[in-house]
């Protein structure tokens, strides 16, 4: 008795394999990705400026960004990708750079160097430990 429903499974595949408009017929669903969204960053204590906006239609992207660099000029990023060109940038440097005259390395002691807190020194505290 198995082997007679095992056979007339495999008719029942055949038949619907040569018409494949009759039984389970796979269809993908698309949905139209569509977003926008922006930030942006301005904090006055650690100088950390920075934005950014992106839109999406579809297969089609447009974005910028901002960015302030280290040495006082702001880096600006258009971009936009499509299907049809792929991705393109636009990189752009505002501003002129600044840099201090003297850097804050010194004598060095024991091997190494002393740094002093100058005109170009960081604003970040950092708390070494060694095990």
């Amino acid at each position: 008795m198995f082997k007679v429903l095992a056979l007339l499974a495999c008719l029942v595949v055949a038949v619907f394999a040569q018409y494949p408009g009759h039984g389970y017929e796979h269809k993908e669903q698309y949905a139209h990705p569509k977003y926008k969204f922006e930030y942006g960053v301005k904090d006055p204590h650690t100088g950390d400026h920075k934005s950014q906006w992106e839109v999406r239609d579809g297969d089609v992207v447009k974005g910028a960004y901002t960015l302030h660099e280290a040495d006082g000029t702001e880096r600006v990023v258009e971009y936009k990708s499509d299907a049809h060109n792929g991705f393109e940038a636009n990189v752009k440097k505002v501003g002129h750079a600044h840099h201090p005259q003297v850097y804050g390395g010194g004598p060095v002691s024991h091997g190494q160097p002393e740094y002093h807190h100058g005109a170009g020194a960081s604003y970040a505290s950092v708390d070494k430990h060694y095990y």
